[in-house]
C-alpha cells in the first residue's frame, strides 16, 4: 500500500485540474465498475472507470485540455485529450466508446461537449462510458481529478465535548 501511495504522489501534479467535472450527466452518473489497479503492468485490473449513460448522451470534456486523438482502434470511437498544467508528460484523459465531435489539436474547456456515448460491446449490462486517466504509460484512477467534499473531524465515540 505504502508503494502504490508513492506511486501516486510521484504521478499526480501538485496540483490537479481546479474545475474538473463529471464527463456525463448531470445528474451525476453511477459508476458500474471502479478502477482496480492491476498488480502488474499487463496484469488483470480495470484501467479507469465505467460510468452508466446512454446511447446518444454527451460527453463532456472533464478538464480543459487539447484534443490528442479522436478517431477509431480497433473499430470502436476512443478520445484523448491532454490536460493543461497537469505536468510533463501531461495528464491524459480517455473516453470510449463515443462518437467524436472534436478533432485532434481542437482545445477543449471543462465541461465541453466533445463526444456522444456510442453503443459498443462492453462488459457493462447496459451503455456505459469508459474513463481513463493516464501520466505517460501509468494509469491513475480518474475520480481523482474531481472535487472532493472537505473532509470533517468526528469526536471519537464517548468523548465529552466542550
Amino acid at each position: 500500500m505504502t508503494t502504490f501511495l508513492l506511486t501516486l504522489a510521484l504521478l499526480l501534479p501538485a496540483a490537479l485540474p481546479r474545475q474538473a467535472v463529471w464527463p456525463l450527466g448531470p445528474p451525476r452518473p453511477d459508476v458500474v465498475r471502479g478502477w482496480e489497479p492491476p498488480p502488474s503492468p499487463y496484469g488483470p485490473g480495470h484501467r479507469g472507470v465505467d460510468l452508466a449513460g446512454r446511447v446518444g448522451a454527451q460527453v463532456r470534456a472533464a478538464a480543459a485540455g487539447r484534443v490528442m486523438f479522436a478517431g477509431k482502434v480497433a473499430g470502436r470511437g476512443v478520445l484523448v485529450i491532454a490536460l493543461s498544467d497537469t505536468g510533463a508528460p501531461p495528464l491524459r484523459t480517455t473516453y470510449e466508446p463515443v462518437r467524436p465531435l472534436v478533432r485532434a489539436g481542437d482545445p477543449v474547456r471543462p465541461g465541453q461537449t466533445v463526444a456522444t456515448l456510442a453503443a459498443g460491446p462492453s462488459h457493462c449490462t447496459g451503455p456505459c462510458l469508459h474513463w481513463g486517466l493516464l501520466r505517460a504509460d501509468s494509469y491513475l484512477n480518474p475520480l481523482l481529478l474531481l472535487p472532493r467534499a472537505p473532509s470533517r473531524l468526528l469526536p471519537l465515540s464517548g468523548a465529552r465535548s466542550r
